[in-house]
């Protein structure tokens, strides 16, 4: 772990990113270790040990849209185990199956990690074993995973130097009540029922509050706002 954290001090290119997520790969002895990042302007970058196939196929497919994992963590600022997500859409589970297939690993355990004006990340450890012997895994090694996971993104970020601090663009108190409801897990019909509005008015000020966080969803613009403050959950 020293040595890993000493070397991703001294990384000054993402090249030495992919280098030093190996190696921990091989050290903890699992399967797959990840840092997967979406900045704000929906742009992704990614180090990492999944099959190169299966990252051209993640992108080749856009399986951003479905993936249960990246959806699920944009709403949780806590570390999930990927049992705990919702995987119950047709959509989901046939990119779980696919997933699988190109040994990804039946357990994940995945670290949401949020930066300025934005930006959004994963870093995620995942293994093909039984649910007792990952339960031990994360149990032993929690606390080291959020530490690697900050470390990675403090040191990605500091590769976009130049990148200048976005105005943010103030919601309505009703653009703000909707943001407010969603993330805090509600759905669009409890969100209108609590908000004493029609779904279709509801879906007006979700629309309207994107279109101002320059969101490219509505889980994106719960993201956004939350990471500019605008919202507090």
């Amino acid at each position: 772990m020293d040595r890993t954290l000493a070397a991703l001090e001294r990384a000054t290119e993402l090249d030495e990113l992919q280098v030093a997520i190996v190696g921990l790969r091989d050290a903890f002895r699992i399967d797959h270790m990840v840092y997967h990042w979406v900045n704000s302007q929906g742009e992704q970058y990614g180090c990492g040990t999944y099959a190169p196939a299966w990252v051209d196929r993640y992108i080749e497919q856009d399986y951003l849209r479905v993936d249960p994992v990246v959806l699920g963590c944009y709403q949780r600022f806590h570390p999930v185990d990927w049992k705990r997500l919702d995987w119950s859409s047709k959509a989901a589970r046939s990119f779980q199956r696919e997933a699988i297939e190109f040994g990804v690993g039946n357990q994940g355990f995945s670290i949401p990690i949020r930066g300025p004006n934005g930006q959004y990340a994963l870093f995620t450890a995942s293994h093909n074993c039984s649910d007792e012997e990952w339960k031990e895994f994360v149990n032993e090694h929690r606390r080291q995973l959020i530490l690697l996971g900050h470390y990675f993104n403090q040191k990605a970020l500091e590769f976009e130097p130049d990148k200048l601090p976005e105005a943010s663009r103030a919601l309505s108190p009703r653009e703000t009540d909707a943001m407010t409801y969603l993330a805090m897990g509600f759905n669009r019909a409890q969100t209108a029922n609590t908000m004493d509005i029609s779904e279709h008015t509801l879906r007006v000020y979700i629309e309207s509050a994107r279109f101002k966080l320059g969101a490219i969803n509505t889980t994106h613009a719960v993201a956004r706002a939350m990471s500019r403050g605008l919202i507090v959950v």
